[in-house]
């Protein structure tokens, strides 16, 4: 960063997990002319072709869940769960403001409010007391996520929503086999959701599983993904509430990719805690770091590995050291516009525009709304300290990393503590430039 020869200048190797078993099932998809076999009408191919089923029945079966429902994303997976789960107008759902946008917008969709609640700074999910705290006579469900590859304190979101009567919805998007006190996560609440885009443990291009052991849960979520408007009278559904239908199915191709993607998942999550725990161990030495922390009794996945920096023990500012550690490294193939370290993680979700105008009618400005929900500065305290101030992330721990790979991340994080003298004048000049 300061003009000196960079530790690494080898590209990092990709993180591709596609190979020779997903190109014949695509092929051999190609080859029966059927890419897709939904119909959006009652009719036996109204949940989907062949592969469709296969995926959702063997994601079913891993995780030892009832039901399993494939869309063509996450996002689209938790649009679904909270209409499946009854929530509209006047409704408020409690939400994570340290995550992806998508999570905070679902209750949207349906003209309910999201109520920030904040969040462990431990593990960054959301903390079951900020949950409780949040909660009104109009509130509906807890949508929890599992940040980073860490399950929430499930034990307590479950019996706060067993007391105040709420469904609770699991973003499984960063945590597939992550588990809680051997429980896999999206098996736990009401509903779970996982993702199945390009950079997540596995992937079908774009794409999402939902998990349920609730029949009605399930039958709604199929009538959502699938133009349930014209599948009800058909199909002779009773209840109709919210099941007017979008298109979020997923393709043969990507179900055929997905079944053996699957086969992989195990071996690429060991893979990660094992390379996470290696940088872990090492990195956590070095003053000012403070490594991801795993609660006893759950499993880490490491979408993300987060780590904690302290200025005031570190002596430099964590910006300006992620900006030296990331010029010591070069990117990784397939991510070559994508940063693979970087601070914050997430910005409260509450700071974006659509929260600070509140111009959405239907929800913020809804009749039925008889509430006065917050979204100014200072709502969560910790995420916007773990956000502004203390955490750092990086990807340094994928699958494809090799023992040579990881030597090399580490001496990036070695160099820069070695020259935290000069990163000290670097910082004292910006201060005084201005």
């Amino acid at each position: 960063m300061l003009g000196g020869k960079p530790v690494r200048t080898e590209i990092f190797p990709h993180s591709n997990s596609i190979g020779e078993e997903e190109k014949q099932a695509v092929i051999r998809v190609l080859e029966s002319g059927n890419l897709s076999q939904y119909v959006g009408s009652w009719n036996k191919d109204f949940y989907g072709g062949p592969s469709v089923r296969q995926f959702e029945k063997d994601w079913a079966e891993f995780l030892g869940v009832e039901y399993s429902i494939a869309v063509n994303s996450n996002t689209s997976g938790l649009y679904a769960c909270i209409g499946a789960c009854d929530i509209g107008p006047g409704d408020e759902v409690i939400v994570s403001p340290y995550t992806m946008t998508a999570g905070a917008i679902a209750p949207l969709i349906y003209g309910a409010v999201p109520v920030f609640a904040d969040i462990d700074e431990d593990i960054f999910c959301l903390d079951p007391k900020s949950i409780e705290e949040k909660i009104t006579p109009r509130t509906k469900a807890i949508l929890v996520v599992h940040i980073c590859g860490h399950p929430t304190d499930m034990d307590e979101v479950m019996e706060i929503a067993g007391r105040f009567n709420l469904k609770v919805i699991e973003d499984c998007a960063q945590s597939p086999m992550s588990t809680y006190k051997g429980k896999n996560v999206g098996t736990i609440g009401d509903v779970g959701i996982f993702s199945l885009n390009y950079h997540k443990h596995i992937h079908t291009g774009e794409g999402g599983m939902i998990t349920t052991n609730n029949p009605v849960i399930a039958e709604k979520v199929q009538l959502i993904r699938n133009h349930g408007e014209a599948v009800v009278e058909g199909k002779k559904t009773a209840d109709i509430y919210n099941t007017f239908g979008f298109n979020y199915r997923m393709t043969e191709m990507e179900a055929a990719v997905g079944i053996e993607q699957l086969k992989k998942l195990p071996e690429l999550i060991e893979k990660r805690i094992s390379n996470a725990n290696y940088l872990s161990k090492i990195l956590g030495t070095l003053p000012g770091i403070i490594p991801p922390l795993v609660k006893e009794g759950c499993r880490h996945v490491y979408y993300q590995q987060a780590f904690k920096f302290k200025k005031e023990i570190a002596g430099v500012g964590r910006n300006t050291f992620v900006d030296a550690v990331k010029a010591e490294l070069p990117v990784m193939r397939l991510r070559e516009s994508t940063p693979i370290m970087g601070t914050g993680f997430a910005p409260p979700l509450y700071l974006q525009p659509i929260y600070q105008q509140r111009l959405h009618k239907c929800s913020f400005n809804c009749p039925r709304y008889e509430g006065n929900v917050s979204y100014e500065r200072g709502l969560c305290p910790v995420t916007e300290r773990m956000y502004f101030e203390e955490v750092f992330t990086h990807e340094y721990m994928r699958p494809t990393f090799t023992k040579y790979d990881l030597e090399d991340v580490i001496n990036a994080y070695m160099k820069v503590y070695e020259n935290l003298s000069e990163l000290k004048e670097y910082e004292a000049k910006k201060f005084l430039a201005g």
